[in-house]
């Protein structure tokens, strides 16, 4: 459905190259974003914050084809699946963040992406 190509995108343009895991813990981010109260409380309000994801304001999103590794790890994360253990937040340590992002805690890292609450 269009939940799942969504998040799949988004997967796919911020996580590609990242193991399973590593996938579903972005997508997983996202839907905690949806259940929270500090986010907008729907999927398309989530992705489309203004300056939410750097892939949703380049347009990467739109131009990346979500591989099957994406779907899976965004359906998985549709159906509640979370290694993050209930993250908001997730950024590469090796490549420039805002300096305000290093105040969150860090709670786990998967892949090359670090997650906070």
């Amino acid at each position: 459905g269009g939940q799942l190509d969504l998040l799949a995108r988004v997967v796919a343009a911020e996580a590609e190259g990242e193991p399973y895991q590593g996938q579903l813990a972005v997508a997983a981010v996202i839907m905690n974003r949806v259940s929270s109260s500090r986010f907008p409380n729907s999927l398309s309000g989530v992705v489309f914050q203004p300056h939410a994801f750097e892939s949703v304001t380049n347009g990467l999103v739109w131009r990346r084809s979500p591989s099957q590794q994406a779907i899976s790890a965004a359906r998985d994360a549709l159906n509640g699946v979370d290694p993050t253990y209930g993250c908001l937040f997730f950024w590469n340590p090796s490549k420039p963040v805002s300096g305000w992002i290093w105040s969150r805690s860090i709670a786990v890292r998967i892949g090359s992406h670090v997650f906070a609450r």
